[in-house]
């Protein structure tokens, strides 16, 4: 998995190491229940813990599983525990938007967030309750973002992360020859393209689905369209479009073809007139910091263990503004003949479709993605 976080330029917190557990192994010595008179642990345990008391302690038993009683403690889950220490020790220390502005956060701005699957969930929540027991600057909010099965249709088999990488890394690669021609498709110059492209594809795959439901890959087929309305590559397609038309512009403002681009307070918007153009203002433009707000934030802030995210919301609205846009640009000649009369209404338009550029390229930065110029 660490991997295909990698691949995703995901910035995952990860301990370097198989973490030292000498120091946790003391505290649970010290403070775990040992085995009574004539009672045998079993191999490798070191002692249990009470979590319904360790839950009655902290005053925050909603949401835990009902089943959490006693525990026992072994040296598989100290490591995973002193590994969890490490990585949030050596992690950055600003969180992502909406973590530390949680009600419930510590004093600090500390938070913890679990993103675990729902078959890991029971363990981690173990995880949780044995941390705040064994050490004393355990995060007093640790919340659990819980992900739902993810199921592959048409694959082979099992088949790992870092093989559905490589899976969607060919598709996005022939498609790439199918339409540049193999020759262009080698091109060194193409890598990096190919790469953001098949990064882009699983990522809107992935987060287009709510997180805590349960994710379809269709692994069917042998390629992917640049133009298919369903995938990250579509949006990235009309991204590029968006960077050709405007290095269009420039060239022809180079060459004395039009004006160069006047005063944003000087442009006439009363000469947008078309539906496509107020369905990009008013469904697009207008409406993105409310849904950027809505993903960047998790919803930690109420009571009890869980935290939800709104991934889907973003991907979605950044579909839809793409078929809005791709709609609107396959009718509208946005640079149009050169002649006086017309510049007002192309300089407009050309305004418009700036801020459409912004929120594109702000909403992909959100995903981590960056904007590409050609495709």
């Amino acid at each position: 998995m660490p991997t295909f976080l990698q691949q995703l330029h995901v910035d995952w917190p990860a301990a370097s190491e198989r973490a030292a557990t000498e120091a946790l192994r003391s505290l649970a010595l010290a403070e775990l229940s040992p085995a009574r008179d004539g009672e045998a642990l079993p191999p490798g345990v070191l002692g249990t813990v009470c979590l319904k008391e360790v839950m009655q302690e902290r005053g925050r038993a909603g949401g835990y599983d009902p089943n959490l009683d006693k525990c026992l403690v072994t040296e598989d889950l100290l490591c995973a525990l002193a590994e969890l220490q490490e990585a949030v020790r050596h992690g950055p220390g600003d969180g992502p938007p909406g973590l530390a502005e949680a009600a419930d956060a510590d004093a600090g701005g500390c938070m913890v967030v679990h993103v675990v699957s729902c078959e890991e969930e029971f363990q981690q929540q173990k995880l949780d309750l044995l941390w705040w027991k064994l050490d004393e600057q355990a995060p007093l909010t640790q919340k659990h973002l819980v992900c739902g099965p993810v199921k592959a249709a048409g694959a082979p088999g099992a088949l790992t992360a870092p093989e559905y990488y490589e899976l969607r890394h060919a598709q996005v690669c022939k498609a790439s020859a199918r339409k540049r021609g193999r020759e262009l498709a080698r091109d060194p110059a193409w890598t990096e393209v190919v790469r953001v492209l098949s990064v882009a594809t699983i990522k809107f795959e992935m987060l287009s689905t709510a997180p805590q439901s349960q994710l379809l890959l269709a692994l069917a087929g042998g390629s992917i369209s640049t133009k298919g309305t369903k995938s990250g590559t579509f949006v990235m397609y009309n991204c590029a479009r968006l960077a050709t038309l405007f290095e269009g512009y420039k060239h022809s403002t180079e060459q004395g073809r039009y004006p160069t681009f006047p005063p944003v307070s000087s442009l006439n918007f009363s000469l947008l007139q078309d539906e496509g153009e107020w369905l990009l203002l008013f469904n697009g433009v207008l409406p993105f910091p409310d849904v950027l707000s809505q993903t960047a934030a998790l919803a930690c802030a109420a009571p009890g263990l869980h935290a939800t995210a709104r991934t889907e919301t973003m991907c979605k609205f950044l579909v839809q503004l793409s078929m809005d846009f791709s709609s609107y640009y396959n009718r509208i000649h946005i640079l149009g003949e050169p002649r006086p009369h017309l510049f007002g209404q192309m300089f407009a338009r050309l305004q418009l479709l700036r801020a459409v550029r912004e929120v594109l390229h702000a909403g992909l930065a959100m995903l981590g993605l960056p904007p590409l110029n050609h495709i």
